[in-house]
């Protein structure tokens, strides 16, 4: 992890002694932008994402969020190239240099498709499920629990295959609630931590003497996937029209019927949405059934018996 940086000229930095040049804004939200950035060293393009830290809290957030992404060598989860902490008198920024695909967002593509009246296929859907999938597996596995999977935390790589980004919500996959003040305590961190169109139900009203486990984040894949079949989220619109999110998760979710979507597809997203944690599927299980659905490559075939 690096902690040499200075700012050297105007719009260049140097990060582990390497130099890189200020391209353009890439984005910004609350307390963070993100600036799209050439190593000078290998003439490659990063994404530098800069959070300003208010507090000594606000540091050690950002620290853990670097953390998280040394966590993981995952094709499906996005890589930490370079991590530092610059201090300007009381001011600190934590800078996370991170790869830079020029595809942008899974939500992007929706949108694109969408200008063009248009919707991915059903096998570009099963496609890029797979490897979300395969990249919450990574880190369901080292115990965690993605908690903001949307379709704007959602990468495309130059093949095309999704990248989980913005691991600064992750937490412990499996979370036991003791009491009503830690079940407060955690509704409040969710209203903070995850996306309210995206949040599972279990998160809106945390129950004392309750378990949360990592299918917090297969109802935001649910959500995920409902987006890339019909171009919103499930509860985008309920949101945007001011109406209650937390109320609108407690019922069975209602799947428009289209052409374009398989039976087995429709099935696959029912899943996910089941409003009672327990009876959602984990990762592994919505794994086996993806693998099998998955559509052939070119130059496959099928041998016939």
């Amino acid at each position: 992890m690096g902690h040499a940086l200075c700012v050297c000229s105007r719009g260049t930095v140097i990060i582990d002694n390497k130099r890189y040049l200020f391209i353009q804004k890439l984005g910004e939200g609350g307390f963070s932008y993100v600036d799209l950035v050439e190593g000078l060293h290998d003439g490659h393009f990063y994404a530098l994402k800069r959070i300003l830290c208010h507090e000594q809290q606000d540091r050690e957030e950002a620290q853990r969020e670097a953390d998280m992404h040394h966590l993981f060598h995952h094709p499906n989860v996005l890589r930490l190239v370079a991590y530092c902490l610059r201090e300007q008198g009381a001011k600190h920024e934590a800078w996370l240099l991170l790869p830079f695909f020029k595809r942008g967002t899974l939500w992007n593509e929706i949108e694109r498709l969408k200008d063009q009246d248009n919707f991915l296929t059903e096998d570009q859907i099963l496609r890029l499920l797979l490897g979300i999938c395969r990249g919450l597996e990574a880190i369901h596995g080292k115990g965690y629990a993605h908690r903001d999977l949307k379709p704007t935390n959602i990468l495309l790589d130059d093949e095309g295959q999704p990248v989980l980004m913005d691991l600064g919500s992750m937490n412990q996959a499996c979370i036991q609630v003791e009491g009503s003040r830690q079940a407060l305590a955690l509704q409040d961190w969710a209203a903070q931590r995850c996306t309210i169109s995206y949040r599972a139900p279990e998160l809106f009203s945390v129950q004392s003497h309750s378990v949360i486990d990592e299918r917090t984040d297969v109802w935001s894949l649910g959500c995920v996937l409902y987006a890339m079949m019909f171009g919103e989220g499930p509860y985008d619109m309920v949101f945007q029209k001011g109406d209650s999110v937390a109320l609108a998760v407690q019922n069975e979710l209602s799947i428009p019927q289209s052409p374009r979507h398989s039976s087995v597809l429709r099935q696959l997203l029912a899943s996910m949405m089941t409003v009672d944690p327990q009876q959602r599927p984990h990762i592994p299980v919505l794994l086996s059934q993806l693998e099998v659905l998955q559509p052939l490559s070119p130059g496959q075939h099928t041998t016939q018996i």
